[in-house]
C-alpha cells in the first residue's frame, strides 16, 4: 500500500482533481484515510467533506463523477493530484466546470466560465 503522511495535518490531506485530457485544474477537496483508500480501490474519486464530516463520493447526487487515470503523490507524502476524467462536464457544485471558475481582474473577482447546470434543480436541498 502507498503510505501517505495523514499524521502531519491532523489526518487530512489536500487532493487536487485535475483534468485528465486538458490539465484544468477543477477542484481541491481533502482525502483522509478511508477515502483515499476507496479511491485506490474503485478508481473513483472519493474525497472527505469537512462539512458533512463524512466521506464525500464525488458525484453521488450529481452523477457528476470522477474516474481516476493517474495519481501523483508530492515528495512530502502529504498533498496528491488526482488526473481524471470528469464525467458530466462539471466538477463544481455552483455548477461550473470547474472550482476556479473567477479570476481577479483589477481587484475584482470576475466570472470566467458560464455556468453548466442549474443547481437548484441538482442538488434536492
Amino acid at each position: 500500500m502507498i503510505e501517505l503522511d495523514f499524521e502531519k495535518s491532523g489526518g487530512l490531506i489536500p487532493a487536487i482533481a485535475q483534468d485528465a485530457d486538458d490539465g484544468a485544474i477543477l477542484m481541491m477537496a481533502y482525502i483522509n484515510r478511508e477515502a483515499w483508500e476507496e479511491t485506490l480501490s474503485t478508481g473513483r474519486a472519493v474525497y472527505f467533506s469537512r462539512s458533512r464530516n463524512r466521506l464525500w463520493r464525488k458525484g453521488e447526487e450529481s452523477g457528476n463523477v470522477q474516474l481516476v487515470r493517474e495519481i501523483l503523490v508530492d515528495c512530502d507524502g502529504d498533498t496528491v493530484v488526482f488526473k481524471v476524467e470528469q464525467i458530466g462536464g462539471a466538477a463544481c457544485h455552483t455548477g461550473h466546470r470547474s472550482c476556479f471558475f473567477r479570476k481577479v481582474d483589477s481587484g475584482a473577482l470576475v466570472e470566467i466560465a458560464p455556468v453548466l447546470f442549474d443547481p437548484a434543480k441538482v442538488y434536492k436541498k
